[in-house]
């Protein structure tokens, strides 16, 4: 495999939902290593402004493709923007996502399956589409955002925490799959980061695990570090690592009771 110091400089990387949070934090440090990127987003115009901005700070070119990844077709529209515009895409960072915080039953069905279509369908569809091109060249790879909660079901997360663990799954099977071929998977299964995910999912207050919780630009340093050296998961943070260990020492239904125990507390009951 290439040598980190040329893992990313010089290549095209395409980074979804980039306007905020982990995905701008991901785009920020990957044109501080040199990458050319590709940021796509609801946000055009937050888009517009931040690779103005690192075209500026650091010499690299910069495509903006606004897409919606969470209406019908979203997907493949995006993936086939994006290939018609005949980049070689070195790496995939699939960070788009959303979750929400209540109870199964009082979520909007609307809501929920756009949930499912972003977190799971999305991921699946990009990496279907960019995946067989970085094996032909017998190199790249594609780092997916998960969560400590795929690791166990969450309630009052449900269908957040089940999409995650989809991700999870799919990430560490596609890893065993391209062993060998230079191409690599690896799944970045972060814990609350402070980035107005929790206000936007409707968790009120902190919970112990949001208390410990880890900057998008720390979460993201961890995770190409860790992307760089070969590793299928990645879990950044000492106490996020011990609950997605401890998630799969205790019995499922005493982890999964702990976890709505610890959601109530977050003003989710």
């Amino acid at each position: 495999m290439p040598k980190r110091s040329d893992l990313f400089a010089g290549r095209w990387v395409f980074v979804t939902g980039a306007s905020s949070g982990l995905g701008e934090a991901f785009a920020r440090q990957l044109a501080a290593r040199r990458a050319h990127l590709v940021v796509s987003a609801r946000r055009g115009d937050v888009l517009d402004r931040l690779a103005a901005e690192l075209r500026g700070a650091h010499g690299v070119e910069v495509r903006v493709v606004p897409a919606d990844l969470g209406v019908p077709g979203g997907a493949q529209r995006l993936a086939d923007e994006v290939q018609a515009i005949g980049l070689p895409i070195a790496h995939l960072v699939n960070n788009a996502g959303f979750g929400a915080a209540r109870r199964f039953a009082d979520n909007e069905v609307d809501r929920l399956a756009e949930m499912v279509r972003l977190n799971c369908e999305a991921v699946t569809v990009l990496s279907r589409r960019f995946l067989p091109a970085m094996l032909e060249r017998q190199s790249g790879g594609i780092l997916h955002v998960a969560s400590v909660a795929a690791f166990q079901p969450v309630p009052f997360m449900a269908t957040y925490g089940a999409t995650k663990a989809f991700v999870l799954s799919l990430s560490v099977a596609l890893s065993e799959e391209v062993r060998g071929s230079g191409v690599r998977v690896m799944a970045l299964c972060p814990g609350p980061v402070p980035t107005g995910f929790q206000a936007a999912a409707g968790i009120s207050r902190p919970s112990a695990m949001q208390r410990a919780a880890l900057s998008a630009d720390d979460a993201v340093k961890r995770a190409l570090t860790a992307y760089e050296e070969g590793r299928d998961v990645c879990v950044p943070g000492a106490m996020n690592l011990l609950s997605a260990i401890g998630a799969r020492l205790v019995p499922r239904s005493l982890a999964t009771r702990a976890a709505g125990t610890m959601m109530r507390r977050a003003g989710r009951s």
